[in-house]
Parts: C-alpha cells; sequence; structure tokens
C-alpha cells in the first residue's frame, strides 16, 4: 500500500502570513494606543495648566482692585469684580462673605451656590485660600478655588471670598473628542496597516509556498521541478538554493540510476556465463568438473573485483573517503615509480618530483597513480616509454603518468573518465571502464580535476591536479574535504 506522507502532516492551525500580520497589528495598535496615551496626558496637563493660569489671573486681577482701595467693605469689593468680569463657560463666580455665598455668576448657578455641598467644601478653604477638586452630582469633577479677602475702610472686620468653581469635565471636553477623532482615525489606520502587512507578507511568502508545492510535487521518479524565482531577497536567495539543491539531487539520483545500469550489464555477461556452464556441466566428468571450476573461478574474480571497483566510487562520496595526512610529495613520487616498474617490461622514467610536503591521502593518490600506470601499460609494448612524476605550479600540485603509446582519441577524453566509459581497447584488455573514473574521483575528492593531454609525437598523458595546501596551516589536518 502506498502511503502519502503528506496525509499525516499536521497543519499548523495559523499561517506564517497571518501570524506575521497579526503580530504587526499588534504592534501597530500597540504603538497608536502609546501614542494616543501620551497625547491625552500631555494635552490634559496643558489644560489643567491653562486653567491654573487662568485662575491665577483673575485672582490677580481681584488683588489689584483690592490694592486700590476704592472699595467700602468687602461685599462691595467682591461684587464690583463679580458684575465687571464674564465668567467661562466652564466656571461659575461666586461671592462669599457675611457669613455665606451671596452672588453667583453667570445667572442660573445661584441653586449650586447655596447648597451644602458648596458651603461644605469652601468653608475649609476660606483660611487659607485654598483649592480642592470635588466630584459634582450632575456637574461632573469640579476644582474650587478660594482667594480671601478682609478689611474694608468702613467695615474693616469684615472678611470675604471669591469662589472661583471650574468644570473640569467641560474644560476637557474638546480634548475627549480630538480623542475620540484620534481613536476613529487610529483604528482605519490600523486597518490600513495590517491589510498592506498582509498584502506584503503574502507577496514575500509566495516562494515559500511555491517552495512547498514544488517540494509536494517531487518524487522519486522525477527530480526536474523547480521553484520559480522572483524578486532579489533572502528568500530568492533561499530558492536559488533550493534549486541549487534540487540540481545536484537530480544529478546525484541520475547518476545512481546510470551506474546501476551499468553494473546490472556488466554483472549480467558474468552471471549468464556462470549459469550456462553449471547447467550444462556433467558433474560424472571429472576433467570437465575441473576445467568448469578453473573457468567459473576467473568469472568470479572478475566480478568480485568489478563488484569492489564499484563498492570505491560509491563510497567516494562519504566523508571518510579521504584520511589526509602531511606527506613528502618527492618520497612519495620514487616509490611510485618503484611500484610501476613491477607491472610489466617497459622503459620506466622519473620525469621529476616536487620537493615539498603537502596535506594529501598519499594512499588514494598511490591507488589513482597506479591506476594510470596500469592503463600505460595496457596501451603500450615493450620498449615504449611510461613516465612518472609531479610539480608544484601556481599553488596546483600535479601528479602525471605519460607514455609513448597510441594516445586517447580528444573525443573520447570525456568518455573514458565516465564510469564504464571506454575507448578503442585491445582484445586482452578485460577491464571494466571504472579506472579512470575511479581516479577522477580521487582527485575530485582532494578538490581537485583531471586532464587529459597529448605527448609528441604520440602518446597521452594523464594528470592529477590538486589545489596545493600547505602542512603548517592551522589545523591542516583537519581540512574540510571537498567529498565531505
Amino acid at each position: 500500500m502506498h502511503l502519502n506522507p503528506a496525509r499525516g502532516r499536521r497543519r499548523p492551525v495559523f499561517s506564517v502570513r497571518t501570524r506575521i500580520t497579526a503580530v504587526v497589528a499588534l504592534l501597530v495598535s500597540v504603538a497608536l494606543a502609546l501614542a494616543g496615551l501620551i497625547v491625552y496626558v500631555v494635552e490634559q496637563n496643558r489644560i489643567d495648566e491653562q486653567t491654573d493660569q487662568r485662575i491665577e489671573q483673575e485672582f490677580a486681577e481681584l488683588r489689584k482692585l483690592e490694592e486700590s482701595r476704592s472699595w467700602d467693605t468687602v461685599g462691595a469689593l467682591l461684587d464690583r469684580y463679580l458684575t465687571s468680569h464674564v465668567p467661562d463657560a466652564d466656571e461659575v463666580l461666586v461671592t462669599w462673605y457675611d457669613g455665606g455665598p451671596r452672588f453667583a455668576s453667570p445667572e442660573g448657578t445661584s441653586d449650586f451656590a447655596n447648597s451644602a455641598l458648596f458651603a461644605r467644601t469652601v468653608e475649609p478653604l476660606l483660611a487659607t485660600s485654598g483649592t480642592a477638586t470635588v466630584q459634582v452630582p450632575e456637574y461632573g469633577l469640579a476644582r474650587f478655588s478660594v482667594q480671601s479677602v478682609a478689611g474694608g475702610p468702613q467695615a474693616p472686620d469684615q472678611s470675604g471670598a471669591l469662589v472661583i468653581v471650574t468644570w473640569l469635565e467641560r474644560g476637557r471636553d474638546g480634548l475627549h473628542e480630538t480623542m475620540r477623532t484620534y481613536a476613529i482615525v487610529a483604528a482605519l489606520s490600523l486597518l490600513l496597516v495590517s491589510g498592506l502587512a498582509g498584502a506584503v507578507a503574502g507577496r514575500l511568502l509566495a516562494p515559500l509556498r511555491d517552495l512547498r508545492t514544488a517540494a509536494e510535487e517531487i518524487s522519486g521518479s522525477d527530480l526536474s521541478r523547480r521553484v520559480p524565482t522572483r524578486g532579489n531577497d533572502d528568500i530568492t536567495a533561499l530558492t536559488d538554493t533550493v534549486n541549487g539543491m534540487l540540481a545536484r539531487l537530480e544529478e546525484a539520483f541520475a547518476g545512481q540510476r546510470r551506474f546501476l545500469d551499468d553494473a546490472g550489464h556488466e554483472l549480467k555477461t558474468p552471471l549468464t556465463v556462470l549459469r550456462g556452464h553449471l547447467e550444462l556441466l556433467d558433474a560424472g566428468d571429472p576433467a570437465e568438473v575441473a576445467e568448469t571450476r578453473d573457468l567459473l573461478l576467473d568469472e568470479v574474480d572478475r566480478m568480485a573485483r568489478l563488484v569492489g571497483e564499484m563498492i570505491l566510487l560509491a563510497k567516494s562520496d562519504r566523508p571518510d573517503f579521504l584520511a589526509p595526512t602531511t606527506v613528502d610529495v618527492g618520497a612519495l613520487t620514487e616509490g611510485l615509480l618503484a611500484k610501476a616498474r613491477a607491472m610489466a617490461d617497459r622503459t620506466w622514467t622519473l620525469d621529476g618530483t616536487a620537493e615539498v610536503d603537502a596535506v594529501l591521502d598519499d594512499q588514494r593518490i598511490t591507488q589513482a597513480v597506479l591506476q594510470l600506470a596500469d592503463n600505460a601499460v595496457k596501451h603500450t609494448a615493450v620498449g615504449d616509454v611510461v613516465g612518472v612524476g609531479s610539480a608544484l605550479e601556481d599553488g596546483v600540485l600535479r601528479w602525471w603518468v605519460r607514455d609513448t603509446g597510441p594516445g586517447i582519441d580528444p573525443a573520447h577524453r570525456d568518455l573514458v573518465l565516465e564510469r564504464f566509459g571506454r575507448s578503442a581497447v585491445s582484445a586482452d584488455d578485460e577491464g571494466f571502464g571504472l579506472g579512470l573514473s575511479i581516479v577522477r574521483a580521487i582527485a575530485e575528492a582532494h578538490g581537485g580535476e583531471v586532464a587529459i593531454e597529448d605527448v609528441v609525437p604520440h602518446g597521452a598523458r594523464v594528470e592529477l591536479r590538486l589545489p596545493y595546501r600547505v602542512p603548517d596551516t592551522p589545523d591542516a589536518e583537519e581540512v574540510a574535504w571537498p567529498a565531505s
């Protein structure tokens, strides 16, 4: 039964777009609320200061009139002041003398001036010309400000006071109206910003939705799907990275398929040989059994060698494929030539050595160079020259094997570096076409490459070109090799 991996996947309750929009809306709400609160506090303080200044100015005018001494009694002073001043819309002016309130301005406020609340509030303030804030039914919060007056030419013992009652709520009506307007504008601004945030978030997250769609559509049999790119930002860079990853995966899967197809094709022949001989074997004929045994063992050896080479190629992408150490390149080159001399009767020469130390895997290099020497032996005869050498030029460490054989056709040079790729071979060549692909895998694991060149007047020269890594580089033994 085929299971869809996406079927049991838990879907998020809120999408990223919704969460981004909610966060933006929350931040904007907090910012607008704080701004409104600051404006309200500042404006309320400003109104209170204006109220205090107005009251102080009115008391100053009363004191100025008092100092003029153009009055006979306190009552006359206060009545003259009251008749000469028009209170503001949020004020009530009340004169107090002869033990209680006398007149109030504007008209219609006498009942309030004669109320018990008024008397109860003002009496404690007369002695100190104080101020008190009281909640007045039907009027709201009110400030009682008292300025006492004493003496007079005709009644020196008489005392009185001017009482200014300020309706604070009325004075703040304009502020409240402004804040209501601000609240409406802030709410509309919040809706607008949230809408724009949702639209922008949707646009920015569109590549991620495309990425999710592409990931859901990708299957093991089709890795050609790519995520469309748009814009030039971090998400675009992520999209390009994912597309690059998909391209590498597609290439790797394609390489694995080709490898398995080629391996299956190469293994089919020896398996067929084994099956055919076993089916035709006459178990009663000792001579035929011995002959078939030798033949089958030879085929098994070929299969074992093929499987070993395939395993080596499969391991070339693993981090532990290389074990780099500090190596004397000159001594290693001379040792490689000594080992190669035992392969066949050829004219072996040392073309030169790089007298340096380098960080590399000497066993893999030995494997690669001896593989090149083996190829050179297969394509040369007794008396031909096979040269081995190394050199360091412009930060590139080169190893090569050259021969005076027929060379490699330029049209086939890319082919012979592929797995199971073969050019013209002799009839007795029992190779599988994996030798040079192993050499290339070793070179690429070191971060290098393989190059094939002609040799004048004839022959071939195959080089490993590796980046030179200096041994005394800090942490040289922990170089992050391309294979990992």
